[in-house]
């Protein structure tokens, strides 16, 4: 009888490579990875954006045998990876407009298909704006014809290199250029905006799942999940920004890593619209520990604390934890959610999602 063996370090709850034999061993350990999105790029020091990105292709990369292309929306990633007239991409890279990135993915999709081209992969991959607002409807559009392309959204939580204005994925009370700080109900307010991870969810597609910087054996393992697939899948990534979030640029890691603890950001894993596994909060921290490094809920803390709002947060992080089963032990709702409004579940039985148990991270089915 196997047994899944799971390593932590005391401290900082990463898996250490050296604990791990070679082939477990993280991608961006391999000396011969891929460095898809290569030095001497114009990110901003600490970018959590270019840090995904390079995690995602050079894992995407090795689960293809180097056979991807990838379609970058108009974005951060975009300006500051391709200055004309150079570029840090080592991949086959079309850069499309703001909102058209899931559309054009699509279509190179269907080229290589009608050039019996099966063996070359699509990678689509745009920012928070590019992806949950202005290019919502392509997006929508790829998930309900099952283009067999995985999309990626890194999410900065605003428009950062357009002078940080607010988007549909700016958390509630957070400052930016366009929800000011001021006022009895300073920053974003709450009940706006969407989640585009439950709302891809609802296509059924696939695969979807979410993920951050701060796990990268988790953002691999599901990089190489997706591209083992084929439709439709979608991919959540949080990227903490030093300059829209005004975090420390080497505290980005610990930031994204605060998200998951306070509960604010679930990371999990569907198909077909079924959560099927969720990484469980082993060191769970109040909601004020993430907000408390970044300058863009300042206003929460100085010159009065408002707990108020620190409270209407920490509502949000206690219903995302009950609602995927984030801590050890408890049953996560959202797989209910479906069975409850008598929906089906194409392909379930034959893609093996009854060996998985919901609610604990576990080895993929058989396809």
């Amino acid at each position: 009888m196997s047994q899944h063996v799971r390593f932590y370090q005391t401290g900082s709850f990463a898996v250490g490579n050296r604990l791990l034999p070679i082939q477990a061993r993280t991608v961006q350990s391999d000396p011969t990875r891929s460095n898809s999105l290569t030095s001497g790029h114009r990110a901003c020091r600490g970018c959590g954006e270019a840090l995904g990105a390079r995690y995602v292709l050079d894992a995407a990369m090795r689960a293809t045998g180097g056979r991807l292309v990838t379609v970058n929306a108009t974005g951060c990633l975009e300006v500051f990876s391709t200055p004309y007239p150079e570029t840090s991409w080592r991949v086959p890279w079309l850069h499309s407009l703001f909102g058209n990135a899931p559309a054009v993915a699509s279509g190179v999709a269907a080229a290589l298909k009608v050039r019996d081209r099966g063996d070359i992969r699509v990678l689509g991959q745009g920012g928070d704006g590019g992806t949950v607002d202005i290019g919502f409807g392509a997006l929508s559009g790829m998930f309900e014809r099952g283009d067999d392309v995985l999309f990626v959204c890194y999410d900065n939580q605003g428009y950062m290199n357009t002078g940080v204005q607010r988007s549909g994925a700016t958390p509630p009370a957070a400052r930016t250029s366009t929800t000011q700080a001021v006022g009895s109900a300073p920053g974003n307010v709450f009940g706006q905006g969407k989640s585009a991870p439950l709302i891809a969810m609802a296509h059924e597609i696939p695969y979807v799942a979410t993920a951050t910087i701060a796990d990268l054996h988790d953002l691999e393992s599901k990089v190489e999940r997706a591209m083992g697939l084929h439709g439709a899948r979608y991919l959540h990534v949080l990227v903490p920004c030093p300059l829209g979030w005004g975090s420390e640029a080497a505290q980005t890691i610990r930031v994204a890593r605060l998200a998951v603890q306070s509960g604010l950001f679930p990371v999990f894993e569907a198909e077909r619209g079924n959560v099927t596994a969720v990484s469980p909060i082993r060191h769970r921290v109040h909601v004020e520990e993430y907000l408390r490094p970044q300058i863009r809920f300042r206003h929460l803390f100085e010159p009065t604390r408002r707990a108020d709002v620190i409270d209407g947060l920490q509502a949000i992080a206690d219903r995302n934890i009950r609602r995927f089963g984030l801590l050890p032990g408890r049953r996560h709702e959202a797989t209910v959610c479906y069975h409850a409004a008598g929906r089906q579940q194409p392909g379930q039985q034959d893609r093996g999602l009854a060996n998985r148990t919901p609610g604990v991270r576990g080895p993929a089915p058989a396809m």
